[in-house]
């Protein structure tokens, strides 16, 4: 396994914004408990829930490439996260996949839209550009407006990583996404379907706050082919890259 960087990670300001959760970022960036506690407080707060699959614009026939970060063998995490779906089985949320577990970074553009030789040119913009590898924090257990799920922390090498990809697509030509200033890093275990009250979802979600937090080694990226699929996301990666 690749040695994690122990150099401290650049600070990276983030921006309050009314359509990001939560919509103030957490005061301490480094510290798991500090981002936990303000995840959590977050969606404590909650009065209700929103159909995490009502989107304007997506089909079953949609395809656009983003950058994840995926976990398709840690088998330690899924049994994190099949013990908090079996838990969470009466609310009817949908859970996420085994080989579906996933943090999102951010989205590069239609597949109907983006010719493969400037996929080409993304990916050999952003390889250059990347941090190392690193470490994180996945702690049960919070949620959204539309989703139930892990607190991942730090969140600073994960933003170091949001602005290579955000930088290495502007230089690519690609029209500019949401801004590192508005990432919130998360990881989801289950999808809300329904618009419905939050107050039962954050009492089952409550109870499962004990469970012992697990760290996840992040050593590549993956650059995905993304499509819905029986309300879940599938994809197919397209161009794993190695960090540092």
């Amino acid at each position: 396994m690749k040695e994690v960087s122990r150099v401290p990670w650049p600070h990276i300001p983030l921006s309050a914004d009314p359509a990001a959760f939560p919509a103030c970022p957490p005061i301490d960036l480094a510290d798991p408990a500090v981002i936990a506690a303000h995840d959590q407080a977050a969606f404590d707060a909650l009065e209700r829930m929103v159909d995490h699959w009502d989107r304007p614009g997506w089909t079953a026939q949609t395809r656009a490439y983003y950058w994840m970060l995926t976990f398709p063998d840690n088998q330690a995490l899924a049994g994190l996260a099949r013990r908090c779906q079996q838990h969470l089985a009466p609310l009817g949320l949908d859970p996420v996949p085994d080989d579906g577990l996933h943090i999102t970074l951010m989205r590069i553009g239609l597949a109907a839209t983006l010719p493969l030789n400037h996929l080409d040119q993304v990916i050999n913009t952003a390889e250059p550009l990347l941090p190392e590898a690193f470490r994180l924090r996945a702690v049960p257990l919070a949620g959204s407006r539309g989703a139930v799920r892990l607190t991942v922390a730090p969140w600073a090498p994960v933003l170091a990583l949001h602005a290579a990809l955000s930088k290495s697509g502007t230089r690519s030509g690609l029209t500019p996404g949401k801004p590192t200033a508005l990432f919130r890093p998360h990881l989801s275990l289950a999808y809300n379907n329904r618009p419905r009250p939050a107050a039962p979802v954050i009492e089952a979600v409550t109870t499962l706050r004990d469970l012992p937090a697990m760290d996840l080694h992040v050593g590549e990226v993956q650059l995905v082919e993304l499509r819905r699929k029986d309300r879940a996301y599938r994809w197919d990666v397209i161009k794993s890259l190695p960090l540092g």
